[in-house]
């Protein structure tokens, strides 16, 4: 008994993944499940298709590996963070999970600030409010939905309804609980004062526990739905960010990484919140209960270059992203006096504004598709250098960042990272996706599989990585310049522009 089955519910469908102790993949497997968007702004899934995925995931790893369930020592997972799924007493949804994606509590989301103050709110959870959090959420319910909310004895996060369904326990982690809005990252636990001023029960919320904690064992119920072992241990594991952070090997203070997959994110552990006076970063618990993951993300990363490509692209069907990497190799650091602004869909990191539009600037008859591709490669890395210095500002130090995710695979977009940001990158070589590792190192700590999430960067080999160039130093730092004199020279049209703006239906 020495494998570590890891369940990740993300946002579009669960994967099963087996390890092995010294952390190599076995075998893994796909079930979906979809996305419901009843209104604007609305996101929700049914989390009956959370747990009919977990089952179809796991019996087809087990099929497809030749392995037996009674070689598995233990179950963990990741899974999205944010969400506000109401159960009654017997654990039966009463209503849809509403998503991380979900924007519908925007007016809770301001009445929270009210309440609580946003410095307060920012001091206590390490984040702003937001519609995104589960604390906006939860009091939409309340306010357009209170007969559920009255039915309610529980709230729970996606990994753990899925939890609750192996074993019959409620219980949440740290890493998860900290991407509420309600928890208390230096009391780690719920937040006594911001759930007295919501008015909301402490019983609604599973107690936190750290993320490598034995929460049950897999129910004879759940093992015949299932196919796993009954009495198998179960550990609750963590929120799909703070599994990538251990998956990337990022677990000793002053480590650090870049995902860059969509959206793209930095994040670096501490011994202490970081809490930023501009708030424009915010602050996760770790799965290591000793440490914490200051964050700053941007909206639209690889979601930039995937726009950019299918706008390019047009009607025919061969995919246009190696071209357009060449094309973008062939054109010089600044891409012919080129800036594009990656603010496609808003910002989070550094400005928090959903008015925030993007922008070619400086766009002249002598640009193509090469110039146009490298300015949007360099408009990404130029937001995560705004992202960086606000860490660098609060006295972070970064001898380098590891970098992951789909965009990490272009050779050029590395590169071009290391100049913007003058920092030595590594690669971890990962053979499974972080998060997923991630689970299976907090469930394998959980067991004794595992000394320590030190364990993780042992796990994770670092392939060589991209030096940044001090050839491209001055230019880049000029551009850098004016990219931030950009946005802030546009952003009160950006506020004009928003009236005219299309009403989503």
């Amino acid at each position: 008994m020495s494998l570590i089955l890891a369940h990740d519910l993300g946002t579009t469908g669960n994967k099963a993944s087996l390890f092995d102790s010294s952390g190599r993949l076995i075998a893994s497997a796909l079930a979906s499940y979809e996305t419901r968007y009843p209104h604007p702004g609305w996101a929700e899934q049914n989390p009956q298709h959370w747990w009919q995925a977990v089952i179809d995931s796991t019996r087809r790893m087990l099929a497809e590996s030749g392995r037996s369930a009674d070689e598995i020592a233990v179950v963990g997972f990741s899974g999205q963070m944010m969400g506000c799924l109401p159960v009654n007493m017997n654990g039966t949804p009463l209503y849809n999970a509403v998503i991380w994606a979900d924007q519908r509590a925007a007016a809770e989301a301001h009445e929270i600030a009210e309440r609580i103050g946003t410095d307060s709110l920012y001091r206590i959870t390490g984040h702003r409010p937001s519609a995104n959090y589960t604390a906006a959420k939860l009091l939409w319910l309340k306010r357009h939905e209170p007969s559920v909310f009255s039915s309610a004895q529980h709230i729970l996060q996606a990994k753990d309804y899925i939890a609750w369904r192996l074993t019959g326990s409620y219980a949440t982690d740290c890493s998860d609980a900290s991407g509420t809005n309600l928890y208390d990252l230096t009391a780690r636990a719920w937040s006594d004062e911001i759930l007295d001023k919501l008015g909301i029960d402490r019983a609604l919320l599973p107690a936190p526990v750290p993320s490598a904690s034995i929460i049950g064992e897999v129910t004879s119920s759940a093992a015949d739905a299932t196919g796993l072992k009954a009495g198998t241990p179960v550990v609750i594991g963590g929120g799909d960010g703070g599994c990538a952070t251990v998956g990337a090997g990022v677990v000793r203070p002053g480590d650090a990484y870049n995902y860059i997959g969509s959206s793209s994110w930095l994040a670096y552990i501490t011994e202490q919140p970081l809490y930023d006076p501009l708030q424009r970063t915010f602050t996760f618990a770790h799965l290591d209960p000793r440490y914490f993951f200051p964050t700053g993300t941007m909206q639209a990363a690889g979601g930039s270059f995937d726009w950019l490509e299918r706008l390019l692209r047009g009607s025919q069907e061969s995919r246009l992203y190696r071209d357009l990497d060449r094309l973008a190799e062939t054109v010089e650091p600044g891409a012919g006096g080129l800036l594009f602004l990656p603010y496609l869909i808003g910002e989070r990191s550094p400005y928090w504004s959903t008015s925030a539009r993007a922008a070619f600037v400086g766009l002249t008859m002598t640009h193509g598709r090469a110039e146009m591709t490298r300015a949007v490669l360099e408009g990404v890395a130029f937001n995560l250098r705004l992202i960086l210095d606000a860490f660098r500002e609060q006295g972070a130090v970064f001898p380098s960042l590891r970098i992951i995710g789909g965009g990490a695979r272009s050779a050029l977009w590395r590169q071009i990272m290391a100049d913007i940001l003058e920092v030595p990158l590594q690669r971890p070589r990962l053979l499974a996706e972080a998060t997923s590792l991630g689970a299976a190192v907090a469930a394998g700590v959980g067991v004794g599989l595992f000394k320590g999430y030190e364990a993780a960067s042992e796990l994770v080999p670092l392939e060589p990585g991209e030096q940044p160039d001090p050839t491209t130093y001055p230019r880049y730092r000029e551009l850098y310049a004016l990219f931030a004199r950009a946005y802030h020279a546009l952003e009160p049209i950006y506020t004009a522009l928003a009236e005219f703006a299309p009403v989503a239906g």
